[in-house]
């Protein structure tokens, strides 16, 4: 049986290790929060891009979209936000010459980039030839898709252009060529509800200055 000198000695011990661990458990809360202040200072970014040719400098969270920064901080409402899950293409800018989904990027990867918007390609009066095409063939109805529509199909000749084959290009050893198979599947990521499909593809077949 335990003497009472072993059992005040039990005692002891027993409020010393509390004493610790209470002492260590307060440390760890004083770095967890440290740790949450470091984090709140680096929850903005600066990015620096040009967009339709102009410097722009904006301090961002690091979860804003392309999209969102190009229509809430520039205010370029032309690119539209449609699905915001990359799935309809009303979104469409072009980035450094290639199309992306401007709703499934961060801004914050984009910084240095060169980024072109609908409103980067053509002005009421100095229109791109594009932009003039669809007008003509009538290649939209409500016009929300237009923006990411047009952008696609300047991006899709250039594509073409650069011999860059899709998954219906015929010969991969020739030089890719302006097809209705061809435009078909590169549009294929944006969404026309309006269902202008055909005069989408004949404004695209001018510009191409391929017969429809």
């Amino acid at each position: 049986m335990p003497t009472l000198i072993q059992m005040e000695l039990s005692r002891r011990e027993l409020l010393a290790s509390s004493a610790t661990t209470v002492a260590v458990a307060g440390v760890a809360k004083e770095v967890r929060a440290a740790g949450a202040r470091g984090k709140e200072l680096q929850n903005t970014t600066e990015v620096t891009f040009k967009v339709n040719g102009d410097p722009q400098r904006l301090t961002l969270d690091n979860r804003t979209t392309l999209l969102d920064a190009l229509r809430e901080h520039l205010h370029l409402t032309g690119t539209k936000k449609g699905c915001d899950h990359g799935q309809c293409g009303a979104c469409t800018v072009i980035v450094d010459g290639r199309r992306i989904n401007s709703c499934l990027s961060l801004a914050v990867m984009h910084d240095g980039n060169k980024i072109t918007t609908i409103e980067g390609l053509g002005q009421p009066g100095n229109l791109h030839p594009m932009q003039a095409a669809f007008i003509k063939h009538d290649g939209f109805q409500c016009g929300y898709c237009t923006p990411g529509q047009i952008c696609s199909s300047v991006a899709v000749l250039e594509e073409i252009t650069a011999n860059i084959p899709s998954h219906v290009t015929e010969n991969l050893m020739q030089q890719a060529t302006v097809t209705a198979e061809e435009i078909r599947e590169r549009m294929s990521g944006n969404i026309c509800r309006c269902g202008a499909y055909s005069n989408i593809l004949d404004a695209i077949h001018e510009v191409a200055g391929v017969p429809a």
